[in-house]
């Protein structure tokens, strides 16, 4: 799997050249046995983090043919869900039912005050929008507050495209379960995996969905990001590690977030990064 987030802090490539270098790697790779590329959502990040994944997926999708992607994720709260879904809808077809939608609520307060958004809301906003996204993305009319909705064109996928959600507390869990979601979790803790499960069958529903092979909790010393520069500082990567640690700051146990503070430190520590000289 690929993961592209397109940070460059100041020493790094343009940003028109990183973007087209991830379109011609994502190409090239898919060729050659990669299976899957994610990519991310945050905003307002002094290294351009990149703040619109759908269109992302939309160029990857025009180029390339097999390897399946996914935005893992987008911060639900932050979009209409309609114009979301029609979106979406356009990106299935483009990719001809490849693409998968990782919903959450985020946690950067910063976040929803640049969008006008409440940050203590969050939760309910989720689940409004969720609920009116997964009846708008089938393509079929409904009539929803008094409005008529109706998505065209038809996804590719019957049904819509796959849809999950992830997070790391049980709210999360739950609302996974709740909608027959499958659940991709940040930490490894079986009570979210408990919760997660418990929802569903209250709801009628198997935990997971076929579409999305159920994600579940992982590990939580799953080294989840490898990086492989011979003879090379990990400045890159360290530019990656210190910027998630300092908006995670006091957050423990999530698997992805190491708060290392230097490439040797992460490369001893062994957990969430492992460092390949080749």
């Amino acid at each position: 799997m690929f993961r592209f987030d397109m940070r460059a802090p100041a020493t790094g490539a343009p940003a028109a050249d990183l973007y087209q270098a991830a379109l011609e790697m994502t190409a090239w790779a898919e060729t050659r046995g990669a299976v899957n590329v994610l990519v991310c959502e945050h905003h307002m990040s002094p290294d351009g983090y990149l703040p619109s994944p759908l269109p992302m997926l939309a160029a990857l999708a025009a180029r390339t043919a097999k390897i399946r992607m996914m935005a893992g994720v987008f911060l639900l709260p932050l979009y209409n869900p309609v114009r979301v879904a029609e979106e979406m809808c356009v990106i299935d077809i483009l990719s001809k039912g490849r693409t998968t939608f990782i919903g959450a609520v985020g946690y950067r307060p910063a976040e929803y005050e640049m969008y006008g958004v409440d940050y203590h809301k969050r939760g309910a906003i989720a689940e409004k929008n969720l609920a009116l996204l997964l009846r708008a993305v089938k393509g079929e009319p409904f009539e929803y507050d008094g409005r008529h909705i109706h998505v065209t064109p038809a996804p590719f996928t019957p049904g819509g495209p796959p849809i999950m959600w992830g997070g790391g507390s049980i709210p999360a869990a739950r609302r996974a379960g709740r909608y027959g979601l499958g659940f991709l979790a940040q930490k490894g803790d079986a009570f979210l995996r408990d919760a997660y499960e418990d929802e569903a069958r209250a709801n009628g529903r198997e935990p997971g969905c076929a579409s999305c092979r159920r994600l579940m909790p992982p590990v939580s010393c799953l080294s989840l990001t490898i990086w492989i520069e011979p003879g090379g500082t990990g400045a890159y990567l360290m530019n990656d590690v210190l910027g998630y640690g300092a908006w995670n700051e006091g957050t423990e146990g999530t698997s992805s977030i190491s708060f290392a503070k230097t490439a040797a430190a992460l490369r001893a520590e062994n957990r969430t990064h492992r460092i390949s000289d080749g």
